[in-house]
């Protein structure tokens, strides 16, 4: 299954703009605002409104104070929960994000749902080698293929890896912003939907990496909806297809990112589903990240 009903997401406490992840995240901008966190919490609660509005189970952990985590609202880079009930933690580049693995919100999950194993593969970071979840892997969970941009933040070696314990297969390649710089996580060039992709092919420089991309992705009979590099820039790339508790399908973005759609953009989408955004302005101005890297689907079978 591509899409599932329940997520979880993490509300964040002490939200900030963070250095440590700031040197290779060319989307981070930090801000001089002093009211960073609270406008942060506020967008964050106002997200999950519109996702429960639509139907979509959210589970919220509200982040500790200490340790310092500033970019817990970005769960999806250290866990990831799959249908056969396995979950995995990954190795984080930023030293004061592998904190985020905080043993309260693995409970507040188990409390929930039936977990069968955890593969743990963030001992990675002691050899400086990296895989930072979902935001490094686009996942096509149907065809069980990985999609992975190789960057500071994502290992081949580590990506490799993880496609050998999980039973996915690598679609492995370099992507680039408009200035030549690598880009940091797959999901901001990327989305994979159960019968179309949203990507900004113009950042894959190498043509045999691009059309083995775009040949995979015909393969698994996606439609493709191309993106531009301003649009990527405005996070479209950074999007994820959810369903409701009745099976409805919804793409979710931010309200920067539907609005550098275009109308014929918007149409091709809502031909397959509705589109839900939410203004998250500050989180992805200090953070870097959108609405999909705020999202952990949740595959695990409820209790």
């Amino acid at each position: 299954m591509q899409t599932t009903s329940n997520l979880l997401m993490i509300k964040p406490v002490r939200f900030d703009f963070n250095a440590e992840t700031a040197v290779n995240n060319s989307f981070q901008q930090a801000s001089s605002d002093q009211q960073v966190a609270e406008k942060a919490a506020a967008e964050f609660d106002r997200f999950v409104t519109v996702l429960r509005n639509a139907g979509i189970q959210v589970t919220v952990v509200e982040d500790t104070p200490e340790p310092h985590t500033p970019d817990s609202v970005f769960p999806n880079n250290w866990i990831s929960f799959h249908d056969d009930g396995t979950v995995f933690l990954y190795p984080m580049f930023a030293v004061n994000r592998r904190l985020e693995r905080k043993p309260h919100v693995l409970a507040a999950i188990e409390n929930k749902f039936h977990i069968k194993r955890t593969i743990d593969v963030s001992p990675y970071e002691n050899q400086q080698l990296f895989l930072e979840g979902t935001g490094s892997m686009v996942l096509d969970r149907v065809n069980k293929i990985a999609y992975a941009c190789l960057s500071p933040r994502t290992d081949l070696g580590v990506l490799n890896d993880w496609c050998s314990k999980s039973g996915f297969r690598p679609v492995a390649f370099t992507s680039v912003d408009s200035k030549g710089e690598p880009i940091y996580h797959t999901n901001v060039m990327m989305c994979i939907a159960d019968a179309y992709a949203v990507i900004c092919l113009d950042s894959i420089p190498d043509k045999n990496e691009r059309d083995a991309v775009i040949e995979t992705l015909k393969d698994t009979s996606k439609e493709i909806i191309e993106i531009s590099f301003d649009q990527m820039n405005h996070f479209a790339g950074n999007m994820l297809q959810v369903q409701n508790t009745k099976g409805d399908r919804y793409l979710v973005m931010s309200s920067q990112a539907y609005n550098s759609l275009s109308s014929e953009q918007i149409t091709r989408i809502e031909t397959y589903n509705p589109i839900l955004h939410s203004d998250i302005t500050t989180i992805e101005t200090n953070g870097g990240g959108s609405a999909r890297c705020m999202m952990a689907e949740v595959f695990l079978s409820e209790k």
